[in-house]
């Protein structure tokens, strides 16, 4: 029984080193590894602040001057949609900012955006419309690379619309798009069981055959819509529209042709227009900005999944 119990030593020299070998060699690792945690936390801080610098450069370069006075900057970039940058809410937020600001010479209305929802259009269209009456404040529009249908209902709306010569501006016109997946059903013996209350309550269904006349309804749905847009140009515009039967057609020009056309009232950039109008080179960006750690976590949160997508591709 003792001898079961007993414990064996090693016997000699070299069992010793080969142990202390054992044991230096895994403090080792185990140091290395403590220094590569704290490299990559450190790594990670580095990049958490460098986000954060960048962010606040972007303040910077956003809101210039502050001084006395001032020209009011509002961005109108991306898609126009609830729930986007360019929403109504927050260009019109910004638009009663600026007016409400004694300081503000004037609005700029900075465009890059394709259009969008011509409900969030017409929002913004007639908040500039009512805010004009409150004060005698100028509004003016400048489209850098795009300033098309949805941008272009709410350029109509400043006092005077300005471009680069080869932005792209118009595309006045209304769009309703789908899908028909009929055929396809029918070769895969795929049917199709809709349940509706209301004889047409499933008209735009993609999976269900097209009905000339429910096709016929729609069609004057968009043309009214249509309309309604072109009439609120032709109101912004008034007498400066050279109007040709392709104006309102959904075309879309640059803007050297949009100048020619009386689309837009000149060619220039957002601070050479304030120099021009304002003898000023001070500008305030209004546009509503998003929280700085929101920006930084999503920014972090992009730059990691860019960062495992490559590894895993």
């Amino acid at each position: 029984m003792d001898n079961q119990n007993q414990v064996d030593y090693p016997s000699s020299n070299k069992e010793w080193k080969l142990i202390e070998k054992v044991v230096i060699g895994l403090q080792d690792e185990q140091r290395k590894s403590r220094r590569w945690g704290i490299f990559f936390k450190l790594a990670t801080l580095v990049y958490v602040l460098f986000i954060a610098l960048m962010i606040g450069k972007s303040a910077d370069e956003v809101v210039r001057g502050g001084g006395d006075s001032y020209a009011a900057v509002i961005e109108v970039n991306g898609v126009i949609a609830a729930a986007q940058d360019a929403s109504a809410d927050n260009i019109i937020t910004a638009l009663r900012d600026a007016f409400e600001d004694d300081k503000v010479l004037g609005v700029v209305l900075r465009i890059n955006s394709p259009g969008g929802s011509p409900v969030q259009s017409g929002y913004v269209y007639d908040e500039i419309k009512r805010l004009k009456e409150t004060r005698e404040l100028p509004v003016y529009a400048v489209i850098a690379d795009l300033g098309a249908s949805g941008a272009y209902y709410i350029a109509a709306a400043a006092d005077e619309i300005y471009a680069d010569k080869a932005s792209l501006v118009g595309s006045i016109g209304v769009v309703g798009s789908g899908f028909g997946f009929t055929e396809a059903m029918d070769k895969f013996g795929i049917e199709r069981r809709l349940y509706t209350s209301g004889e047409h309550k499933g008209f735009l269904d993609p999976f269900s055959p097209e009905n000339p006349e429910e096709k016929k309804f729609w069609q004057s749905v968009l043309k009214v819509t249509h309309n309604q847009f072109i009439d609120q140009v032709k109101k912004g515009r008034g007498d400066r529209l050279k109007e040709t039967p392709e104006m309102f057609s959904g075309l879309i020009w640059s803007g050297e042709q949009a100048l020619e056309m009386g689309l837009i009232d000149g060619l220039s950039s957002t601070s050479a227009l304030v120099r021009t109008k304002f003898d000023s080179e001070e500008m305030v960006n209004f546009t509503p900005q998003k929280d700085p750690w929101e920006s930084i976590m999503q920014k972090l949160g992009t730059s990691i999944g860019a960062g495992i997508a490559t590894v895993v591709t």
